[in-house]
């Protein structure tokens, strides 16, 4: 399932890099290109439009996720290149957030903290439980002693 999503994209940015002008297909380095005819699902019939946004046509999230790569790595400036890569970090850190918020570490400890100190008190109350012999008990054990002496 994820192999054949990750070879209907490279069909997909294979098709769309057809109309792209010439310059930014060539800053492409051959290698990548190569890499999507390698692993492209040569069965896969994709159509694009050159007069409609990628948003307006059926390209897959992975297809997009390419292309954005594609545009950050070899087409874009200095300053869009920075752009691009503090909004990376920024929703990084907002998904890193979400999972604190989510599973909240200081909890989890303090948790911890909390069942041991219960342990504890737990561990005291049965210390403070004595096991009182009965006096025929401690006669036959006392007799057992001086036998195996």
């Amino acid at each position: 399932m994820v192999e054949d999503q990750y070879a209907n994209a490279y069909k997909e940015v294979l098709e769309i890099l057809k109309y792209i002008q010439i310059e930014d297909y060539n800053k492409i380095p051959k290698t990548k290109i190569e890499l999507f005819e390698t692993y492209s699902n040569k069965d896969y019939i994709f159509k694009y439009n050159p007069r409609k946004t990628l948003n307006e046509q059926n390209v897959s999230k992975t297809a997009k996720a390419i292309i954005g790569l594609l545009f950050r790595d070899y087409w874009a400036t200095e300053t869009q290149k920075d752009k691009i890569i503090e909004k990376q970090k920024y929703d990084r850190q907002q998904v890193e957030l979400k999972k604190r918020k989510k599973y909240n570490p200081d909890n989890i400890f303090r948790n911890k903290k909390q069942n041991t100190k219960r342990e504890k008190n737990i561990n005291n109350t049965v210390a403070l439980i004595t096991y009182k012999e009965s006096i025929y008990k401690k006669i036959l054990n006392k007799i057992k002693s001086m036998l195996y002496k």
